[in-house]
């Protein structure tokens, strides 16, 4: 007896947009993390970032985060300032955009 592959799946297909936020990572203080914003993408695992207290970094994204956490240019992202150089820091942390819609409703992005 030879039987037929079916095509299709008994999948259901959600959409993305549906997403309800249930926990949100804020930066934490004691760590020197802060809300920043990608303005551009140089390369190399490299970008510029708008931080939230007014400094402009060139952050990295690090090795390990690298292949997991794709940036744009205008995603909101936390930022660890280095302790050596506060003109460069790492970028931690990637936010959704119903996360960042959270963030915009409790007054951490202006």
């Amino acid at each position: 007896m030879i039987r037929k592959r079916q095509s299709g799946s008994n999948k259901s297909v959600s959409s993305g947009n549906n997403q309800e936020v249930t926990r949100v990572r804020t930066p934490r203080k004691d760590r020197n993390e802060v809300l920043a914003t990608v303005a551009s993408l140089l390369g190399s695992k490299r970008v510029t970032l708008q931080c939230m207290d007014g400094v402009v970094r060139m952050g990295r994204i690090p090795g390990s985060k690298n292949k997991k956490m794709w940036v744009r240019e205008g995603d909101v992202v936390i930022a660890n300032p280095w302790e050596i150089q506060d003109s460069k820091a790492d970028v931690i942390w990637k936010y959704t955009k119903p996360q960042v819609d959270w963030l915009e409703r409790k007054g951490y992005l202006n």
